[in-house]
């Protein structure tokens, strides 16, 4: 499971020692491509302070949106399950779908014909040019673990998400579990 090569549908766990990098600190990525021009992906457990109606004017649900990653943090993206709803999605793996037709969406969610259960919202995306992740996996800033969830990722809550990856790791990753995210604050 640990040690796999990046293909998109797998998750991306930040090693505990990438420290310093706001963006990245115990962060669990959804790779939604990784092919020889780079790696796209978008960070599950790191929920914004705002809902897509903050956002959207015309969405009247407040649904969750969570940061992405640093690049282009200004514009919004998705991951959902309901490609029979949504035109033009692009399948990642198992179910999960990217994108599609916005309009689509606004209506399906002022509808209350998808929910939170179905999509997720992202400022901004994490990406990495040719080879920069293969590096980075070299580094050891991150680990390959197979995406078990599926399509019910998106329900997964992101409070204890980075947690319960080092959990599973087991070894000394169980000491990381428990540890505080600032180690200055202990």
């Amino acid at each position: 499971m640990v040690g796999l090569k990046p293909k998109k549908g797998e998750l991306l766990i930040a090693e505990p020692t990438l420290t310093g990098d706001v963006s990245f600190n115990r962060s669990v990525v959804l790779l939604a491509e990784h092919n020889e021009e780079g790696s796209i992906g978008f960070i599950l457990n790191k929920p914004l302070e705002y809902t897509i109606s903050d956002l959207v004017s015309e969405i009247e649900i407040p649904l969750q949106v969570f940061n992405g990653g640093p690049v282009e943090q200004d514009n919004l993206y998705f991951i959902h399950k309901v490609p029979h709803l949504i035109d033009n999605s692009i399948e990642i793996s198992n179910g999960i779908y990217w994108g599609g037709d916005f309009d689509k969406i606004i209506d399906l969610i002022n509808k209350q014909s998808i929910s939170e259960d179905d999509i997720r919202f992202f400022l901004g995306y994490s990406g990495w040019a040719s080879l920069q992740l293969d590096e980075e996996l070299l580094a050891k800033s991150w680990i390959i673990v197979k995406n078990k969830y599926e399509s019910e990722i998106i329900q997964k809550s992101p409070e204890e998400f980075w947690k319960e990856k080092m959990m599973e790791l087991g070894g000394d990753y169980l000491l990381w579990s428990n540890a505080p995210e600032n180690p200055s604050l202990n």
